[in-house]
């Protein structure tokens, strides 16, 4: 296995490559700084909109042909935002490198920004799944109780209000600001050499700005505990509990791993074993954990019908108490290491995965550990590291929590099993 190497291009772009045998692919991705944490409110859906708009032509390119190429090379061109990064990526056969990259290049170099109020619509029917979808509307209630009135607590997908209002001179600027070459990392994982991957981000993206507005975002403040409550008519409730967490450079990072593993994060979690399978109390529930530069958030997630609500709550306060107070098992300690062991070097088979492990550390200035490093730090990792994570992060008293559903007396009280001064902060969303 060939450990990564990074190049930074005369503009200032980084390029970063990690060469796998055997394989006739190449997934490559361009990597942006610029995410929902970097907008303002009144910019808020911005980078997300930015990153559709991308797909709808160059000067060179019609969106029509774009995806024409591609769907005749056999390739994959796609894209995705999040907090505090955009990439665009593609993966394809080898021999069609020449052919694929000079037009994703060129989408990110000259977009020309076509079809503006077309895609708006697009954007805001997308925003309107989202808020009919309440697993996952949840998300983003919870997202904004941890994180109130904040950037980092906003929808990644925007505001509708934001949507219908920007104009093509807004959007250019907010390119021209955040698109420039040292925000910027060009990541590639397959049958691809460095040297290659090199003289495509000095030639192909050589146009890219090399200034532009700081990489600054608003720090991260999270509140108090607080009941979300959102009355609608569905058929199960559903509930998501947040609260914060570790950011992404913590050393612990290895423990919240473990921890996240144990509680709800794999078939044979506490969390799935005991309200699933042992009760039938749900079909969906689980743990997980996202971090950022300067916080985190650690999280749970609940759909089930009324009846059992007070139940599945009460059940998921014991374990959350549990693992802080009872030190967790040797076997399932172990177990628990196994598995995330065996993703992570079953993961690294995918160029795409590869990739993806590049370009998101280097954009994010994310320590890039050797694989073997990664699992040595997760067998070091000891029962004490989760109780202590546990009881620091993961109490029911930690938690904000947000709910929706038919009736919010009966969350009410199936809140008060869980955790019985966060059913006295209750508010009602609109």
């Amino acid at each position: 296995m060939t450990d990564p190497q990074i190049t930074t291009t005369s503009g200032g772009l980084r390029v970063i490559s990690e060469p796998l045998a055997g394989v006739r692919s190449v997934a490559l991705g361009i990597w942006v700084g610029v995410g929902s944490r970097f907008e303002r409110a009144e910019q808020a859906g911005i980078s997300h909109f930015i990153e559709h708009l991308l797909f709808k032509g160059t000067p060179d390119y019609s969106a029509q042909r774009i995806a024409e190429l591609f769907d005749g090379l056999g390739g994959e061109l796609n894209a995705a935002t999040g907090r505090d990064y955009t990439v665009f990526y593609t993966r394809i056969l080898d021999e069609h490198i020449d052919e694929a990259v000079p037009v994703l290049t060129d989408m990110l170099q000259r977009p020309g920004f076509f079809d503006l109020d077309q895609e708006r619509e697009v954007v805001l029917e997308e925003i309107a799944m989202y808020d009919d979808d309440p697993g996952d509307k949840v998300h983003d209630l919870v997202g904004a109780a941890v994180f109130p009135g904040q950037s980092l607590g906003r929808p990644v997908i925007g505001t509708a209000d934001v949507i219908s209002g920007v104009d093509v001179e807004g959007l250019r600027g907010y390119f021209r600001d955040h698109y420039t070459a040292p925000r910027m990392a060009l990541a590639a994982s397959g049958n691809i050499d460095h040297e290659r991957l090199v003289a495509i981000g000095e030639t192909l993206l050589g146009g890219l700005p090399r200034s532009g507005v700081p990489a600054e975002f608003e720090a991260a403040a999270p509140g108090p505990p607080v009941l979300v409550l959102h009355e609608k008519p569905t058929e199960q409730y559903h509930l998501a509990f947040g609260g914060p967490g570790i950011s992404r450079n913590d050393q612990r990072r290895h423990t919240q791993s473990v921890l996240d593993t144990i509680l709800g994060g794999s078939m044979s979690s506490r969390l799935f074993q005991e309200i699933r399978e042992k009760r039938g109390l749900a079909y969906s529930v689980g743990s997980y954990s996202s971090s950022y530069a300067d916080a985190g958030q650690v999280g749970l997630f609940l759909g089930t019908r009324g009846d059992n609500l007070e139940t599945a709550c009460q059940v998921i306060s014991t374990e959350l108490r549990r693992l802080a107070s009872d030190e967790v098992p040797a076997l399932e300690l172990r177990r628990a290491k196994e598995h995330l062991k065996g993703r992570l070097v079953l993961s690294l088979e995918s160029p795409a995965m590869r990739m993806n492990r590049l370009g998101r550390s280097v954009v994010t200035d994310t320590e890039l550990l050797p694989i073997d490093e990664i699992i040595a730090r997760v067998d070091a990792v000891s029962s004490q590291d989760v109780q202590d994570l546990a009881a620091e992060f993961w109490q029911p008293e930690s938690f904000s929590l947000a709910a929706i559903g038919p009736d919010a007396d009966i969350v009410r009280t199936a809140v008060d099993r869980f955790a019985p001064s966060l059913a006295s902060t209750g508010v009602s969303d609109s």
